[in-house]
Order: structure tokens, then sequence, then C-alpha cells
């Protein structure tokens, strides 16, 4: 049956195309079947980024079609730079992105550390941890606006139970103190099974001979922590905070459902400035620019931090 349908197949190719084919190398054949998939890539991603880095010298304004563009040069590159709103969100963006990957990575790394020990309950506990990360972030942003809100809000009955003060005296997403630490849990309450399952596959990765070799040494279990276990797992970790500082660099849905960027503009995040920039003031030149910024602080941070993780691999 297959045969006859690729027999009808080959009978149906033109013999022009047939002979050029055949006279293929496998080389060129694989890259006829690779090139559509190229081709893909470059629309969808080299292409607009030529073209924004070709926006970003310019004064163009996506909402003024007709208008003349002019060219501009470094002009908005340096007013992005010496734009004190600019660093107020990059400081925003460091403090959530800093706070968020220390928490996660110390308690995903406790819960799989508890995890690989094998206990009654093991699989139904793990399922129960990770399904915070399955839900969609807009979910995520809803539901804990209502658990902080400050009359009717659990988290504020919990807080006010353990430390004694009125529920309703604080709000956690309208304070200006409390607010960034307010995306901050939300972000770890989400993320954190993600590090976890990155974590318990390293230590799961351990050889036991290895634990059988320390305890015939009469090395302690501490010892064996921090000569067997860290430095195994490290690499896992490193690869569990780079994911997570690519994505909170470029966090939006859930700090925009949780806060808007307020109060004020003490969480507004360099994703939420750029958004407001673009699609908002329509500074569309500018608002390239302002990416064109993100993306080499980014690009260059991961490529650095790839090689400290490549040499701690090869270790």
């Amino acid at each position: 049956m297959l045969h006859s349908s690729i027999d009808r197949v080959a009978s149906a190719t033109p013999p022009a195309i047939a002979a050029r084919v055949r006279g293929l190398s496998d080389r060129a054949i694989a890259w006829l079947f690779v090139a559509p998939s190229i081709v893909l890539l470059l629309a969808i991603n080299i292409f607009p980024l030529i073209w924004t880095i070709r926006l970003s010298f310019t004064n163009f304004r996506v909402n003024r079609p007709n208008a003349p563009i002019e060219f501009v040069g470094l002009r908005n590159y340096l007013n992005i730079l010496t734009d004190n709103d600019i660093w107020q969100s990059m400081q925003a963006t460091a403090h959530f992105l800093i706070w968020t990957i220390v928490l996660q990575v110390l308690i995903g790394f406790s819960l799989a550390y508890l995890i690989n020990k094998k206990f009654r309950g093991n699989d139904l506990w793990t399922t129960i941890i990770v399904l915070p990360m399955m839900l969609s972030p807009a979910v995520v942003g809803n539901f804990w606006t209502f658990l902080y809100q400050p009359q009717i809000g659990l988290f504020n009955y919990v807080v006010g139970f353990l430390t004694g003060n009125d529920p309703s005296s604080f709000s956690m997403i309208a304070s200006t103190s409390l607010a960034p630490w307010a995306i901050v849990i939300v972000d770890t309450w989400m993320w954190t099974p993600f590090v976890m399952l990155i974590c318990l596959a390293g230590l799961r990765s351990i050889p036991s001979s290895i634990y059988e070799a320390a305890e015939c040494d009469r090395a302690s279990k501490w010892r064996q922590f921090w000569t067997i276990t860290i430095p195994m797992v490290l690499p896992f970790l490193m690869l569990a905070v780079l994911f997570r500082g690519i994505e909170n660099f470029k966090m939006f849905d859930l700090v925009v459902q949780l806060t808007g960027g307020g109060p004020g503009s003490i969480t507004e995040l360099t994703s939420i400035n750029l958004k407001r920039a673009a699609f908002e003031q329509w500074r569309t030149g500018y608002a390239s620019a302002y990416a064109v910024i993100l993306f080499v602080t980014v690009f260059g941070l991961a490529s650095i931090y790839v090689k400290a993780l490549n040499k701690v691999k090869q270790r």
C-alpha cells in the first residue's frame, strides 16, 4: 500500500523536476527541507529586528503615517539614557528581577530537595506544588488582586492574624512601599515550581554510587550536601536562573493585572514603560530605540552568563 502510494507520487512528478531532484546532493536536499523554516524565521524574527533598528534612528510615529519621516541619528538613544523616568523603571525592574530570582531559587531548591526524598504522598504533593505554573498570568493576576483586597482579601487576614495588625489597615497593591513586594510574592508563588522541577531533575541525575562512596569515607550528610549535591546541581540552578532572568526582565501581563505599574509608577517595569511609549504616546521611533537598548542589555548579559554556565558544566 505504501509503495504503491509512493509510486503514484513518483509517476506524477514532471520528468524535468524529477531529473533535477535526482541530480541534487544529500546536502542540497537537506537545505531544501530546512529552507522554509529559515525563511519563516527571517520573516518573524530577523526582519522585525532590522526594521526596529532602522526606526530607532527616526522620529516616526505610527499614528501619523503620512507625516514626513526624519532621520534623527542618536537623539532617541540619548533621550532614553538621560531620562529619569527610564532609570526609575530600570530600578523597579532590577528590584523585581533580583528578588524573584533569589526567592525562587532558594524556595525551589528547598522544595526539590524535600521531594527528592521519597515519602508517602510524594507524587500528590508534587502535583499540587506545580499547579500555579499551569495557570495563565492573567488568571493569576486577577486571583491575587482579590487576595490582596484590604477588606475581603485572604492575604491581609493571614498577615493580620500573624502580626496582630488590622487587616484593613494596609493594602499591598495600593502602597508605594508594599506594591513592589506584592508583585515579587505573586511571581515567586507562580514560578517557584518551575525552578523546583529543574532542580529536581538535577538532584535525580546524581548517581547514588557517589553518595555511597562518600558514606564509606565517613563523610557527614552536611559534607555530602556541600561537596556533592551543590556542585552537581549548580549547572541546573544556573540554568533556572537564566530562564527566569530572561522571562522576568520582559515581565508584563502579570504586573499589569496586579498594579498596572502603580501606585504612581513604583511598579512600572521597563516592559510597561516601553508599551506606554509605543502605544499610548505613539513615539514609535523612540520606543524602537528603547527596545533595541533592552535587547542589547538582555543579549549581552545572557551571553556572558552562558559563558560562565559552560565553564561550570566543564568542571
